[in-house]
């Protein structure tokens, strides 16, 4: 069992990891060698992810999930398995309430009014004075 979070644990046996050759150089090894990670992991019929975290999990997974609901991730340096176990665990996370919007206190408009007028009267200062010529 792979712990994600205290509540998810994955079976091994839910990921598929093969060996896939690397795009980019590789010299005289680039056609013979597989030194690519592909991890697949099918999302929909997994039995250990809870529904809401299965929702978000596609969600997240964008263009690495398939039709089928297959999340696929390919790695050439890095490790997959913990690419896929960051992945469900920002899946884990419930989404943050949404904002209310608020109004500004009686204060707070009175402060910004006072400080209005008193931009205003700044201004005013700066234009020409009836007494000059």
């Amino acid at each position: 069992m792979i712990q994600v979070t205290d509540a998810i644990a994955l079976d091994e046996r839910e990921l598929e990891e093969s060996f896939v050759r690397s795009s980019g150089p590789g010299g005289q090894n680039v056609n013979k060698l597989a030194t690519a990670v592909q991890v697949r992991f099918d999302v929909r019929r997994s039995p250990s992810l809870p529904e809401p975290v299965r929702q978000r999990l596609e969600q997240l997974a964008g263009r690495r999930l398939t039709g089928d609901g297959v999340l696929i991730i390919t790695a050439q340096r890095h490790r997959t398995q913990e690419r896929l176990l960051d992945l469900i665990r920002r899946a884990a996370e419930p989404p943050p309430p949404p904002r209310r919007p608020t109004r500004p206190g009686k204060a707070a408009r009175e402060r910004r009014l006072g400080e209005k007028a008193k931009r205003g009267q700044v201004k005013s200062l700066r234009g020409r004075h009836s007494g000059e010529d």
